[in-house]
């Protein structure tokens, strides 16, 4: 595992922060404060808080089938995709899978709502549906990704810069090309500690994954996400309401027992959530080529953690018990 980077949050505020290791296992370049990581699919949350806000704003609403706003349709030849709403997307219940391919075509694969399946797909749906009614879209900077789907760039880096990352002091993360973030950036490498390239597609490739998996940022910035969540300013043009707050992070939908996906028993909007009697917690995980990440936020203490890795076996380090029961010690969970 060449490089870890923590940031834990108590009280809602920073209680520490700290890399450890080395973000280039080539260059020997030390993971510092500023390197940023690929967040992965931890990234889920902090779109949905942003979709969150254009549900307040009247843009888009949590039970109105995504189909009143789309310019054209998902999928064509199921009518259940007039069901699919913003709350199904963002709960992993709208039915769709994780990523289509040639060998696994795009469907849904049951009633809305029914049932929990993550979906990717279900958040680059909702993406472009963003990007329609408050961006702009660029029909002449298009690409190809998986089974041939064609997605043309947006600026969905700019609307989450705008509506999220700026207004929270987020500075150190993009959802896109960010130059100086990119000289920051840490290296992937596989499960042997080998170095491997950064995926760095076209432009279209932000408007295919951002919602998904598409945050670069830094420990300590993404703390200040976990404190907006825990222990928000007062509502403003950019931050939730305690109302929207609490119907993000409420259980929508209870998982199977056979679905093992970070220990939680049900998933709400943007997080997954763990039942616990002394209180719940929030938790996204992320992993994507040579990058693994974990998050994990109690509403109740008002304190949270975010680690970022750049190796592909930064899951036996995230899910370290012996790193997890320090940090819970710290936290006093």
């Amino acid at each position: 595992m060449p490089g870890i980077s923590i940031a834990l949050v108590l009280d809602g505020k920073l209680l520490w922060s700290r890399g450890f290791g080395v973000r280039d296992h080539a260059s020997k370049a030390p993971v510092e404060e500023d390197t940023a990581f690929e967040a992965a699919s931890v990234s889920k949350t902090v779109f949905a808080y942003a979709v969150m806000k254009l549900c307040e704003r009247g843009i888009l609403d949590l039970d109105t089938p995504l189909t009143k706003y789309a310019p054209k349709p998902f999928l064509e030849g199921d009518p259940r995709l007039d069901l699919i709403t913003t709350r199904h997307v963002l709960s992993h219940s709208a039915g769709f899978q994780d990523w289509r391919s040639q060998a696994n075509p795009l469907k849904i694969h049951f009633k809305p709502g029914e049932r929990f399946l993550y979906s990717g797909e279900g958040y680059f749906y909702l993406q472009s549906i963003v990007s329609h009614l408050t961006g702009k879209v660029d029909p002449n900077d298009c690409a190809k990704f998986e089974a041939d789907l064609e997605v043309c760039a947006t600026d969905i880096d700019s609307f989450m810069k705008r509506n999220l990352l700026t207004p929270f002091g987020m500075t150190s993360s993009a959802f896109a090309g960010d130059d100086a973030l990119e000289k920051r950036a840490a290296r992937p490498h596989d499960s042997s500690g080998k170095p491997i390239s950064r995926f760095k597609g076209p432009a279209a490739a932000a408007a295919r994954y951002a919602a998904a998996g598409g945050l670069l940022t830094t420990a300590k910035d993404f703390a200040k996400f976990i404190i907006e969540t825990v222990s928000p300013k007062e509502s403003d043009a950019f931050r939730l309401t305690q109302k929207s707050l609490k119907e993000m992070t409420r259980p929508q939908i209870k998982l199977d027992e056979t679905v093992k996906i970070d220990g939680a028993t049900s998933w709400g909007l943007g997080w997954a959530i763990q039942e616990r009697p002394e209180g719940n917690l929030l938790v996204h995980s992320g992993g994507q080529r040579g990058f693994r990440s974990l998050a994990m936020v109690s509403m109740e203490k008002k304190s949270g953690f975010i680690i970022l890795t750049n190796g592909d076996n930064g899951g036996k380090i995230t899910y370290s018990s012996s790193l997890g029961d320090a940090i819970y010690r710290l936290l006093d969970w």
